[in-house]
């Protein structure tokens, strides 16, 4: 049988690429991309699945954050300096939330008592508070405890006048993002917690002001203030009767 000459260049240009396919697969420029390590990623995922099994609890306190098991384990709860005082530290949820509790930390060893290491308390393990009342929100990492001996749960009329209105300040200057026990139904002056859901734009904003404050001199806590200023007191006053009606 005679081949026609298209014929016969079909069937070479068939055979050529039936003899070249199997060696350009196998060259690497042509190998298939290697996939991830799947051992180390299922290492990676089950690593992190015990971390949180580890710190995470599940469930959340009063103000909406989740609370954790344990502290300084990888979670979101770490012992933070209080700068400027001679606290060891305290345990409180880094980033935004420690930026809130660490400026009321600082602003009443300043201007209402001097503390002392040990005066106060943050973290505390999910099973030791009640899981209704604000001191849960110690449990998440999101309050403090300033000297809770002084100012015993159920307790009222542990401040001075004085001492009660820079206090009102310190709320108010923070734009209500943190509550104080003592505005609640079940008292507890010594706690202080954020009053604010996780990614409530008032955090943010309070936040943004305090950095601000840090790296202008003269501002921030440590720095003169004038709680008797009308402007301050009536804040501090409309901040007062808003907590109250809206108390835990």
């Amino acid at each position: 049988m005679t081949l026609s000459r298209r014929s016969l260049l079909a069937r070479t240009t068939a055979l050529t690429a039936a003899v070249c396919l199997p060696s350009l697969l196998s060259s690497p420029a042509h190998a298939a991309t290697p996939g991830p390590d799947v051992d180390r990623l299922r290492a990676s995922i089950r690593k992190a699945q015990a971390r949180n099994k580890k710190v995470l609890s599940g469930e959340f306190s009063r103000n909406g954050w989740e609370m954790e098991k344990t502290a300084d384990a990888h979670g979101h709860i770490y012992t933070r300096p209080v700068p400027g005082t001679p606290l060891d530290g305290v345990q409180v949820r880094i980033g935004d939330v420690e930026a809130v509790l660490t400026h009321v930390v600082q602003r009443f060893h300043y201007e209402i008592d001097q503390l002392r290491k040990g005066d106060v308390l943050g973290w505390r393990a999910p099973d030791t508070v009640h899981k209704r009342h604000p001191e849960s929100n110690q449990a998440s990492g999101t309050a403090v405890q300033i000297r809770p001996g002084f100012y015993p749960a159920g307790a009222k009329g542990g401040f001075f006048t004085a001492q009660l209105r820079v206090l009102r300040d310190i709320l108010a200057e923070l734009d209500g993002v943190v509550r104080w026990g003592g505005d609640d139904r079940h008292v507890d002056e010594s706690l202080f917690y954020v009053g604010v859901k996780p990614g409530d734009a008032r955090l943010t904003a309070v936040v943004t002001k305090l950095r601000d404050w840090k790296a202008t001199p003269g501002e921030g806590a440590g720095a003169p203030v004038d709680v008797l200023a009308a402007g301050r007191r009536r804040a501090a006053e409309k901040l007062r009767r808003h907590q109250r009606r809206t108390a835990a």
